[in-house]
């Protein structure tokens, strides 16, 4: 399935369908040993190599909605591991929603669910997964934890010396109501 490389291995029963797989084999795939039952509605094919983020890409496919698009963002301090910015290697996936956000299943275990609304200049694609450009990470970093400011501040410095911060982010955020007070702080 073409989609699933994409996804590092990961589908959903609904793409899988529209791949050519009848609803009533899925089971037999998974028996068979063709493909691993991740959670409900969620596969991956086993005769690829582990994804190389984990779970994570199906995590981000939880978070589809009706359309089964995934509406989930890889954010906070999981968005700056990924940028490979500070010591972070946080124990959950941070995963930012849209406010609206419903789900019938349980959140999983490994991820820390955040609602707010994210523009898509705040979204990048890295590994084929959206993740929360740095100035959004950062920001959001610091309105859970004030204490981080000065190790902010210096992530900032490495960020703009990387090129991870592009002209006039700064300055959005600062006219960012949610965000004014602590981008005020991070970026003077």
């Amino acid at each position: 399935m073409q989609i699933s490389q994409v996804q590092q291995g990961y589908f959903t029963s609904k793409q899988a369908i529209v791949a050519g797989y009848a609803d009533n084999t899925h089971t037999y795939h998974v028996r068979a040993g063709n493909w691993e039952r991740v959670q409900r509605g969620i596969y991956r094919l086993t005769h690829l190599s582990p994804a190389e983020d984990g779970l994570t890409p199906a995590y981000l496919l939880w978070t589809r909605g009706r359309d089964d698009q995934p509406v989930g963002v890889l954010s906070h301090e999981t968005a700056l591991s990924y940028f490979d910015l500070g010591d972070f290697n946080p124990p959950k996936v941070h995963v930012t929603v849209p406010i609206g956000f419903r789900r019938n299943s349980q959140t999983p275990k490994a991820v820390v669910l955040h609602h707010a609304t994210l523009t898509p200049s705040e979204i990048t694609l890295m590994r084929g997964m959206p993740i929360c450009r740095v100035v959004r990470a950062l920001c959001d970093v610091l309105v859970k934890n004030i204490l981080a400011l000065e190790e902010c501040r210096r992530l900032v410095k490495e960020s703009r010396r990387r090129g991870l911060i592009l002209d006039g982010e700064m300055e959005a955020a600062k006219a960012n109501p949610m965000f004014s007070a602590v981008a005020g702080k991070l970026f003077r």
